[in-house]
């Protein structure tokens, strides 16, 4: 994203979210790498939840992450 990152306004928009919402954060770091989240089954289940930052500070839901949670299962022995 680098430098077109800073021009969308859904970065700005999360920027703002995260600060009135009291994050701080830091400034180490190189700064342009987007985040994830995966949920993975045991065992051959996979993965149930995939969730892929497209820009700085996209979120994702919690209740999705609960829900995939729920749905592992437990690998026999």
């Amino acid at each position: 994203m680098m430098l077109s990152g800073f021009f969308r306004l859904g970065v700005w928009q999360n920027f703002f979210r995260a600060w009135r919402g009291g994050y701080s954060g830091n400034l180490e770091g190189e700064g342009f790498t987007l985040g994830g989240v995966y949920v993975i089954g045991a065992g051959t289940q996979g993965v149930l939840l995939e969730h892929r930052e497209k820009e700085f500070g996209d979120k994702v839901s919690l209740p999705s992450v609960l829900e995939a949670a729920e749905k592992i299962k437990p690998q026999a022995s």
